[in-house]
């Protein structure tokens, strides 16, 4: 498989693979479209097993 070089500037959803042109678009449409995934995920950020803490 071959992947394209154009556009590799542009921000892109994670989850459908669409390509806008700034990041205020991408939020945009992941508030609309994927809402339910980002509420369903929401305050899942824990560390992962082997995680560094830095002070």
């Amino acid at each position: 498989m071959v992947l394209s070089m154009v556009d590799q500037h542009k921000p892109k959803c994670y989850l459908c693979s669409n390509v806008f042109e700034n990041l205020d678009e991408l939020r945009k449409h992941q508030e609309l479209d994927h809402k339910e995934f980002f509420d369903q995920h929401k305050g899942d950020h824990s560390p992962a097993p082997g995680d560094v803490t830095v002070f």
